[in-house]
C-alpha cells in the first residue's frame, strides 16, 4: 500500500472549506457542530491531517451532504 496522496489530502480540504464558507459557518461553529477541535478543522481544511472517516462522516452530516459529495472536487 502506497502513501495516500498529500494533493488529494489537500483539494479535500479545499472542498470542506467551500463547503463551510458557502453555509456562512466559520470554522469555529463547524468545530461545535460536529464536536472537533477548531484547530483541527484548520489543519483539515489546510490539508495538513489526514482524515478519518468517522470524522469525514460528521463534516457531512453537518453540511447535509453524502459523504461521497465531498469527494467531488472542484478545484
Amino acid at each position: 500500500m502506497g502513501n495516500v496522496n498529500t494533493n488529494t489530502i489537500y483539494k479535500l480540504g479545499q472542498k470542506i472549506r467551500i463547503e463551510r464558507i458557502k453555509r456562512r459557518l466559520s470554522q469555529e461553529k463547524l468545530a461545535e457542530l460536529t464536536d472537533l477541535n477548531r484547530n483541527f478543522i484548520g489543519m483539515i481544511e489546510r490539508g495538513e491531517t489526514n482524515i478519518t472517516v468517522r470524522n469525514l462522516e460528521k463534516i457531512a452530516n453537518t453540511f447535509e451532504l453524502d459523504i461521497k459529495e465531498l469527494f467531488n472536487f472542484v478545484i
